[in-house]
């Protein structure tokens, strides 16, 4: 290979790592400024939505919904079920499963309607904390929802809701009702008086 061959040569290369070099920087900025990394662009974000009983604010629903579709989010609808202590932890519960499929397949419907993917699930507890202790430990989420008020005396209580502030590593979102606002999302089909999607005719 004479001189200026291998002259040329390495001016080529050089002008390749430029290209190189320029384009790995954009990529590198663009990341930085979304905020992210840019291999975790495409990641999936879980929105927990987390209740108990036969009811829940649809206020509280339809803002986890809203968050969901803003942000390209799945919701994680995450009934909670208490188990006797006289009772295996995994022992089966059928009363609780059919209220929990009720309640997730109205939440389901309302969720398929705005174009958001559902990731429900049923977590048991010997308490409904420590039913959401296990759900915190078990899954990754990027938001909590929760509506406080929504189930009545047998639901979440408001040390309840204090600890989930404390231990969440999540964003918390805590919705209550107005006390004009009676709009539940309730079991799908439990009576004639719903219109088709869980929820109460008007």
């Amino acid at each position: 290979m004479s001189v200026f061959s291998a002259i040329h040569l390495e001016h080529i290369l050089i002008l390749a790592a430029l290209v190189v070099g320029l384009i790995g920087g954009f990529a590198f900025a663009k990341s930085r400024h979304n905020g992210k990394p840019a291999a975790e662009a495409d990641e999936v974000r879980h929105i927990l939505l987390p209740f108990t009983g036969t009811e829940i604010s649809r206020r509280a629903v339809d803002a986890a919904l809203r968050l969901a579709r803003a942000e390209g989010a799945t919701l994680m609808p995450a009934y909670l079920a208490e188990v006797p202590k006289s009772l295996p932890l995994d022992c089966p519960i059928p009363r609780e499963a059919v209220q929990a499929m009720g309640m997730l397949e109205a939440i389901e419907q309302r969720a398929v309607a705005k174009g958001v993917p559902v990731d429900a699930r049923i977590e048991r507890g010997r308490t409904y904390r420590h039913a959401l202790a296990r759900l915190l430990s078990e899954e990754s989420f990027d938001r909590v929802v929760v509506s406080a008020g929504a189930t009545g005396a047998h639901g979440l209580s408001g040390d309840d809701l204090v600890w989930l502030l404390e231990r969440a590593p999540a964003e918390v979102m805590i919705l209550r009702p107005g006390p004009y606002n009676h709009r539940m999302v309730v079991p799908f089909a439990a009576s004639p008086s719903t219109n088709g999607n869980g929820v109460p005719a008007a």
